[in-house]
């Protein structure tokens, strides 16, 4: 399900202190970068912030529920994306914990994904 335009810009605005959001098209629905971190996603008329297993239980607790999608083979992929709580969609300051969560998330993955590359360049010098 596509996003409206006002949607998209109203979730930018609403994660706008954290630094300058951009969103891309992707899959449907958009991708949201803040500082070139992959932090969110937007499908239809929700917003979907970047969990991983340090975050992911105050999702829960919130009531939140996960990203998911039914591939053309018919299954069933749930991503680490979550949806943001109700109240958090009112205003920046109300979605500021949860931005910055989905941030930790998204600096965490971002790290885990260096990591390999940087052993292998050392394997690579130490040769």
């Amino acid at each position: 399900m596509t996003a409206s335009p006002d949607f998209v810009a109203h979730c930018l605005e609403l994660l706008s202190a954290l630094g300058r959001p951009r969103s891309r098209r992707m899959f449907g629905g958009h991708g949201v970068y803040v500082d070139e971190c992959f932090i969110a996603l937007v499908s239809g008329q929700q917003l979907f912030l970047k969990t991983d297993e340090l975050n992911r239980q105050a999702f829960e607790q919130a009531g939140c529920l996960p990203f998911a999608f039914v591939a053309a083979s018919g299954q069933r992929t749930v991503m680490s994306y979550w949806s943001a709580p109700d109240e958090a969609m009112d205003s920046a300051a109300l979605m500021l914990p949860w931005a910055r969560l989905a941030m930790a998330a998204a600096l965490r993955a971002a790290h885990a994904r260096a990591q390999p590359a940087a052993a292998r360049g050392k394997s690579r010098r130490s040769r």
